[in-house]
């Protein structure tokens, strides 16, 4: 073919792919199966459309597919959320893979009648989770966010683990002199160098970033995608895990402010993404679907061995003392999902000759499918089942640039409002939001809608939330009285009672409280407050006897008219932006309050 064609197929067979994802997707089934059917469909074994046999560019295609992956991974992971689940993840991405690995081999050997040795090589291959399938359910889960964030955490961690223990596994069958001291060194090397370079490399490329002035906000993802580069190629070639270092490289970035922090997430997003579908592309045209009968039966025994019983045993183990209760550690169990990263393993020994590792190949493959299939399938209703999910998702994709937010001196919060929320039903200018917290938008059946005073909270609506960073800790409890109550419910405004003719001004004394949220106005009860001013305390209120107030410096009581008419001197008397602002603000407030 030349090369319009080549790019024609290429083209042709991610559009086909993409659609029977979208089908996999309705049916519950991830939809990065679909690419490794296509794949398989025309290979050569099967249509013969596309002829591919080559071990070694598969494992090349593997390796800087599971880079981009796991980069664009660390980059999506908040730093914070991972500090509190730091231990939990860690001692499942190596304990846990270790005795999932250990448990499996065991299986493998009785079950596949192979040697101790080759039984515990498929189990480290079984044994590696796949961060891209792991990181794309977990995004659209409602799991509880301490669950989601350990399993991100743990499938990053996970495949340098997976990637050593084949390795080693290789080593052992291979090299007649290769001893438990061998292990031990080729694991401290491999962890320690691929740590601290990733640490540094992540380090130091954030602060270049932060430094430089780049002449586009499209040059910053290519110099991201060179740190991500340098991580790998500079711990690889120092015999350390490559994969580790990147992983931890993008953690490092995503923790550091730098420049275009959302352009660059959105670029390896999608990398990540080309790189997951030309790697299960590239897999599914490795696969021989003539050979996979004859290893259905094995393959899916592996398979549920591997998913039901020796990775949830594992999580149940390793997580010890740990505060997760047994349900927990259960779902922990099941999410370990499979993905292309077994299947990559599993060219490792292809490529080393290890004695029938095609066969092992094929196992692996059929394996990997059932158990993705089956786990992925049944994940979310397995953890409802189990009641660990919540109403909201466990990790909201942001809608604007946190870490900018974040250095202004504010954070950006999202609440979920659920069936039952003590705030359901009632209106934004009812929600005692604080002088230091500003609701931004309500997104509302996926539409976003500017909030008003008099816009109506209900279940399903997800509430954008900007607050200064020093009155977070206050906030906090806003949002439980939110979730629980009590919240104090308007009184209906006592029309017909308005006092028109009784109206009074004057500047505020401080013996009346606080401006900006006052309980009285002049000896009268504030029944509802209509807006809060911003820029220093003041606010609209109604009061009991029917009448409009408007507070701050100055104050006044009496009804609409005279109120807009007063508010309107003010206004030719201001100052400033801000005080013309308030002003205005105040006399429409008045209008729509009527």
């Amino acid at each position: 073919m030349h090369e319009g064609q080549t790019i024609l197929v290429i083209g042709g067979l991610l559009a086909v792919a993409l659609g029977a994802s979208l089908l996999a997707g309705r049916l519950r089934v991830p939809g990065l199966i679909a690419f490794l059917g296509i794949g398989m469909i025309v290979g050569s074994d099967g249509t013969g459309w596309i002829h591919f046999n080559d071990y070694e560019v598969a494992r090349a295609a593997g390796i800087v597919g599971l880079a981009l992956i796991l980069f664009e991974g660390g980059l999506a992971i908040d730093i914070r959320a991972f500090r509190s689940v730091a231990l939990p993840a860690t001692l499942l991405a190596f304990f846990g893979t270790l005795l999932t690995a250990a448990l499996t081999g065991l299986a493998a050997s009785w079950l596949l009648d192979l040697t101790l040795l080759e039984g515990l090589l498929i189990g480290s291959i079984v044994a590696g989770t796949d961060g891209a399938a792991v990181f794309a359910i977990m995004r659209g889960s409602t799991i509880r966010k301490r669950l989601a964030h350990t399993l991100e955490g743990e499938a990053g961690l996970n495949d340098p683990i997976a990637v050593l223990l084949v390795l080693t596994m290789i080593s052992l069958l291979t090299k007649p002199d290769f001893g438990p001291l061998n292990v031990a060194v080729l694991f401290v090397e491999e962890l320690a160098i691929g740590g601290v370079i990733g640490v540094a490399v992540g380090w130091f490329g954030s602060s270049a970033l932060a430094k430089a002035q780049l002449g586009s906000a499209g040059l910053y993802p290519v110099a991201s995608l060179a740190i991500a580069a340098i991580a790998f190629g500079g711990a690889d070639s120092l015999h350390g895990s490559g994969f580790l270092s990147v992983f931890l490289c993008g953690m490092v970035l995503s923790a550091r402010e730098t420049p275009a922090q959302r352009t660059i997430t959105t670029f390896h997003e999608g990398m990540a993404w080309v790189a997951q579908l030309g790697l299960f592309l590239t897999l599914g045209l490795l696969v021989s679907p003539s050979q996979l009968p004859s290893v259905a039966l094995s393959g899916t025994l592996l398979a549920l061995l591997s998913a039901v019983i020796a990775r949830p045993l594992a999580a149940v183990l390793v997580l010890g003392r740990l505060d997760f209760t047994f349900k927990e550690r259960l779902v922990l169990g099941w999410a370990g999902l499979r993905g292309a990263v077994p299947v990559v393993l599993a060219t490792f020994p292809v490529i080393d000759g290890v004695h029938g590792a095609v066969d092992f190949f094929n196992i692996v493959f059929f394996a990997v499918a059932v158990s993705t299939v089956l786990q992925a399938a049944t994940f979310e209703p397995f953890a409802k089942w189990l009641g660990v999910t919540t109403n909201q998702r466990a990790i909201p994709a942001p809608l604007m640039e946190a870490s900018a937010v974040r250095r202004l001196g504010a954070e950006v919060v999202q609440f979920a409002v659920r069936d039952g929320d003590a705030i359901v039903g009632l209106r934004v200018r009812d929600l005692d939001l604080p002088r230091d917290a500003l609701l931004n938008l309500i997104v509302q059946n996926n539409t976003a809608i500017p909030p008003r005073g008099s816009t109506v909270v209900d279940a399903g609506d997800e509430l954008h939330i900007l607050v200064r960073q020093e009155a977070f800790g206050d906030f906090e409890g806003l949002l439980r009285r939110w979730r629980q109550g009590p919240m104090t419910r308007p009184e209906v405004r006592p029309i017909g009672r308005r006092q028109a003719t009784i109206f009074s001004t004057g500047p505020w004394r401080e013996a009346d409280g606080d401006p900006a949220r006052p309980a009285t106005v002049g000896g009268r009860e504030v029944i509802e407050q209509i807006r809060t001013r911003r820029d220093e305390p003041g606010a609209v209120v109604v009061l009991s006897d029917g009448r409009f107030a408007y507070t701050g410096r100055y104050t006044a009581t009496g009804s609409p008219s005279d109120l807009q008419r007063a508010a309107g001197r003010r206004l030719g008397l201001a100052k400033t932006d801000a005080e013309r602002s308030w002003w205005r603000e105040v006399i429409g407030a008045i209008s729509l309050g009527q």
